[in-house]
């Protein structure tokens, strides 16, 4: 059965206890007071939560009533808050910004200015350096074919190099290049039969070695003349003349035999430690040398 007079009586109750809180609402005038009249009507001890704790008294019929009541004041309650709060936001805000001032005496802020990676600085200040020699920059592709990276530049088949521990293979013909040597191949093929060609390749190469002195992408920049009547002493003229302007005006250079497939004869270029002048120290591990490039005469085969 239900009880209209105890039904009437909450519900009655309940709407009270609504329009109370929106009108305590709207004379709020600070945020902070917004959360204490919320637990004063909703929290545990709140107005409105004692009078839900009467309904656990109600009859089976009597609750789906004032459940729909209790809902649908919950939720004016908990929009009214919300709206009652932008609109404090907003008056706070307007307040602030009523009472504060830009100085504008105050000195400005730089803005900071961007720089190169050392590795760009490094490889731009390399390019001067050959540009002022007559030699022009060339570029080639870092996904090079089998026979431009290998075969035309006298590496065998059977060459370590071309094992898939040392290269990363795309396909069985097709791989990352692993030197910029075959910008070489491309630039002759180019410009044949016309000379003289002086150029520098600086780009990307890609070895499958990473260890705490090995990258598996690390930079090259390659060097080619090809002219009449170059000699070994063309060569160690454009080297020292580089480690000079590279390193400074009082290093001095060596030349160690050594073998390349594409170069004949081959040699190790050390420069002298720029450090101790040459006279051994951590830096050239005791041996006033540094070694900075691998260097020859151009195969006849390539």
């Amino acid at each position: 059965m239900m009880d209209l007079e105890r039904v009437i009586y909450l519900k009655s109750e309940i709407l009270r206890i609504k329009e109370e809180a929106l009108r305590e609402l709207m004379e709020l005038d600070r945020p902070e007071a917004l959360q204490e009249l919320k637990v004063k009507v909703l929290g545990k001890k709140g107005s409105l939560t004692a009078l839900l704790r009467q309904m656990g008294s109600l009859s089976p019929e009597e609750r789906p009533i004032m459940g729909q009541v209790v809902n649908e004041v919950r939720s004016r309650l908990e929009q009214a808050w919300e709206e009652r709060s932008s609109e404090l936001d907003a008056i706070a805000l307007q307040k602030r910004l009523a009472t504060e001032r830009i100085d504008i005496t105050l000195p400005g802020m730089s803005v900071p200015r961007g720089h190169y990676h050392p590795l760009t600085q490094v490889i731009e200040e390399m390019e001067d350096i050959f540009l002022g020699m007559g030699f022009q920059i060339a570029e080639g592709p870092e996904i090079e074919s089998d026979y431009y990276n290998f075969e035309a530049l006298n590496l065998p088949k059977e060459h370590p190099a071309r094992e898939m521990q040392d290269s990363f293979y795309i396909t069985e013909e097709i791989l990352l290049r692993t030197q910029t040597s075959p910008v070489q191949i491309r630039t002759m093929e180019k410009l044949h039969p016309h000379l003289p060609v002086k150029i520098i390749a600086p780009g990307k190469v890609y070895r499958n070695d990473d260890d705490a002195t090995h990258s598996p992408m690390f930079h090259q920049v390659e060097g080619l003349v090809v002219d009449h009547g170059i000699r070994m002493s063309d060569l160690k003229g454009i080297l020292l003349n580089f480690s000079r302007e590279m390193f400074g005006e009082s290093r001095e250079i060596r030349l160690r035999p050594s073998f390349f497939p594409f170069t004949e004869p081959s040699a190790e270029v050390d420069v002298s430690c720029m450090l101790c002048g040459g006279s051994g120290c951590r830096l050239c591990k005791g041996t006033g040398w540094i070694e900075i490039l691998g260097s020859g005469m151009v195969h006849p085969k390539v």
